[in-house]
């Protein structure tokens, strides 16, 4: 029995918000005057009497109003409910997820509310991954942290439809009403105890005439599964080795293809010079140039891999050539907004930080396998934009867009990567050259050094304060621009009203500003962007802006309450706008034991974050002895979604968010040299090891407290400021540049 959904979810109506501005005229607003601009006067007797008795209120940033995940829930709500679960003869149930699986574990969440809608065992939910469904518009992108935010109420009613249904079918059977029936582990049960399986009443459902029938979810308060802790459910496919990624596919005829890549960003192919000696090597199948350089068939990947490093390949330059560190870091100094705020009316304190660009590195590198016809195409792949996918492979290729086939494979990481289908569209394009199935892998070399990156930035912060208050709070991002050609810039421009002049930067804006905001009543703050068009390949890494934007006012949170005498967690108490984010600063810091002593050398640091709903405050302790070689030594974090649907995927993800934020402050970055970033393995790419990560992490998910928020993206940020505010009290060192320690200490891979 098949249930689409087609209940409105009342997500895609006028909300209005305090002031009685709604959400889509403020989205209009938003996006047609992407730069907040408030005129005020500056001084201290603007702000203040002549003693402080309260902080000063800072007027609410547009994330606080409407947020990015709240756009995608509004976009996605004409076809929310073109969900399809099956109740299959053998009593299982089985969820297509119109989102993609990256270890974030939401097959396993959705599939709790399938089970606690349907009195089912949480083990005869079976959640697969949707092929490309054009038909869902907006609705099949993986990002945003929205997965379970948009889901949670179409599943849940997709589910109580298809339980209305199966014991509409068992009363007519009987001849009893069917609200004289209940539910339990997958059968439909009489007052009498009479029961009938979903199995044999899936065909029977099917087909029977049942009239009008109201399908209601249950009430969050009957909830006996959802927000209990449940392990994932491919966890042991996982570490056993039986999980199928993409390039574990048997497709028949598909061989093995790699492809050598210019020595620079962009490069193209001028001449291949030895195309027949590397034809006559082991295992050569084929030889083909293609846009992004040269791809080698072969009948194992390590043929493939000999044959690509054995070509001698005459190269064009690419779009980057002259650049490296040093080059990028000026342009994005010279790019920085001015502050609008003179240091000489008040007290303040500046800060200036450098992020440098950083590898998503994905255990799984860029795979795919596609099979390409004369009149069609079939693609596998781990795609978070898998209808953009289908639509550029039909361009691509030539082909109309029913023609090709996108069946979207469970990946191995993400953290926006896979928000580009490159290596999908690559595979294609090899496919088409060769006229046969390949099997397309990208080494780690290729990954870190031709894949996306978050973009490097920079970043100037003033405060200004007095009478023990803070007056203003600027910050101003200058950053390498971020690619949003993966399919947001879509929602965004059907969405909205109108778009402003500027192509990418518009998107940029438009994401900045619908996902960082500041947690402080810090007077009149301003969080301005600012893009340099630098031709890299650059992405969405998790949490996108917020990682080091948020990062670095947590460090200038520390350095304004040391320059006001106060302790960094009562500062941050005393200015906290929302109650839910000092909850979460407050429990750190009774569970971290804030404030103890520390042997020499050591320090504890502090920081906070909220983004999509959800709220967290991180809270580390630091082994500072050497500074080149800092170690987190003990971590607890607090978190709220709001409603946790499976605590221990939330655990998860912040732990996640922790080992990415001791990664990218502490040793993980990418050195760009000649237009290209030298690293091009993980023992170059200096990501946490074991030994870089705390023996002593506790994560406390708190009680519900309101609506379902994010949590994908929401770990960064926090572990960025904490970890950096231990640094300098530990060593006495203000870190200015991260990574802290960016040294490069190896040698690299020739070109």
């Amino acid at each position: 029995m098949a249930s689409p959904t087609t209940e409105n979810q009342g997500h895609g109506g006028e909300t209005p918000e305090p002031g009685g501005l709604g959400r889509r005229r403020f989205l209009s607003f938003l996006v047609a005057a992407p730069t907040l601009t408030i005129a005020t006067k500056i001084g201290i007797d603007g702000f203040a009497p002549e003693e402080a008795e309260a902080v000063i209120p800072t007027l609410p940033g547009p994330a606080e109003i409407l947020d990015l995940g709240d756009v995608l829930i509004l976009s996605n709500a004409p076809t929310a409910g073109l969900l399809v679960l099956e109740v299959r003869e053998d009593g299982r149930v089985r969820l297509e997820l119109p989102r993609t699986e990256v270890g974030q574990g939401i097959t396993t969440a959705n599939a709790m509310l399938v089970a606690e809608e349907m009195d089912l065992p949480l083990d005869r939910v079976d959640v697969v991954l949707s092929d490309a469904r054009p038909e869902l518009l907006f609705n099949q992108l993986t990002g945003g942290s929205n997965t379970m935010r948009s889901l949670y109420t179409p599943v849940r009613t997709a589910a109580a439809a298809a339980r209305a249904r199966l014991v509409a079918t068992a009363a007519q059977e009987w001849g009893v009403k069917a609200d004289r029936l209940s539910t339990r582990d997958g059968s439909v049960i009489a007052a009498d105890g009479r029961r009938l399986g979903y199995g044999a009443l899936s065909k029977p459902a099917a087909r029977a005439d049942l009239g009008k029938l109201t399908a209601t979810p249950k009430a969050e308060s009957a909830h006996k599964l959802v927000g209990t802790p449940q392990s994932r459910k491919d966890a042991r496919a996982m570490v056993t080795g039986q999980l199928k990624y993409t390039l574990d596919l048997d497709i028949p005829g598909a061989k093995p293809a790699m492809v050598r890549r210019p020595p620079t960003i962009n490069g193209t192919v001028k001449k291949v010079n030895n195309e027949a000696a590397v034809r006559a090597m082991p295992g050569i199948i084929d030889i083909a140039v293609i846009k992004t350089g040269v791809a080698v068939l072969a009948e194992t990947f390590g043929q493939a891999l000999d044959g690509k490093n054995a070509l001698d390949v005459t190269w064009n330059g690419g779009t980057v050539d002259g650049e490296n560190n040093a080059t990028i870091k000026k342009k994005l100094q010279a790019a920085a907004l001015p502050f609008v705020v003179p240091p000489l009316l008040t007290q303040y304190v500046d800060g200036e930080f450098d992020f440098a660009f950083a590898s998503h590195a994905p255990l799984e590198t860029n795979s795919a396998v596609a099979d390409v016809r004369e009149d069609s195409a079939t693609i596998w792949s781990g795609m978070k934009v898998p209808i953009l996918a289908k639509q550029n492979i039909a361009q691509e290729l030539g082909l109309p867009a029913n023609k090709v086939t996108v069946h979207v494979q469970q990946a191995g990481g993400s953290f926006g990567r896979r928000l580009f289908s490159d290596g999908a569209i690559e595979a294609a394009r090899i496919s088409k050259a060769m006229k046969r199935p390949v099997r397309l892998m990208w080494s780690r070399i290729d990954d870190m050094r031709h894949g996306r990156a978050r973009a490097a930035s920079h970043h100037k912060i003033r405060a200004t304060f007095a009478l023990g208050q803070v007056l203003t709070f600027e910050h101003r991002v200058a950053s390498v621009e971020t690619d949003w050609g993966h399919g947001l810039g879509e929602v965004l421009t059907a969405f909205a009203a109108q778009l402003p002049v500027g192509g990418n930067l518009s998107f940029a804006q438009t994401v900045f500003l619908l996902t960082v905001k500041s947690p402080y009543n810090f007077g009149v703050t301003t969080q301005l962007l600012n893009e340099v068009p630098v031709d890299f390949h650059t992405g969405a890494w998790r949490s996108v802006y917020s990682s080091s934007t948020r990062g670095a006012e947590e460090i200038m949170v520390d350095e304004i309450a040391a320059k006001l005498g106060k302790d960094p967690v009562a500062f941050r108490r005393e200015f906290i706008k929302n109650e839910r984010q000092r909850a979460v600063l407050d429990k750190v810091a009774e569970l971290g034991e804030w404030g103890k002593k520390m042997p020499k050398g050591f320090a504890q640091g502090v920081a906070v974050h909220g983004e999509y709903k959800s709220y967290t405050a991180c809270l580390v302790e630091l082994d500072g002895r050497d500074p080149k070689k800092p170690r987190v030594t003990k971590a607890t974090i607090a978190v709220d979604v709001g409603k946790p649907i499976n605590p221990r995927g939330i655990e998860a993800q912040m732990l996640g968010g922790l080992t990415d934020g001791i990664s990218t402050t502490l040793t993980a970055g990418l050195h760009i040299d000649k237009g290209l970033p030298l690293e091009g393995s993980y023992s170059q790419f200096h990501y946490a090891r074991q030994k870089n990560s705390p023996m002593d992490v506790k994560v406390f998910v708190m009680p519900e407290t309101g609506e379902i928020g994010g949590a994908g993206e929401l770990g960064v940020p926090a572990p960025v400021g904490a970890i950096a505010n231990a640094y300098a009290r530990a060593t006495g060192i203000k870190p200015r540049s991260f990574p802290i320690n960016f040294p490069v200490d190896f040698e690299p891979f020739p070109r």
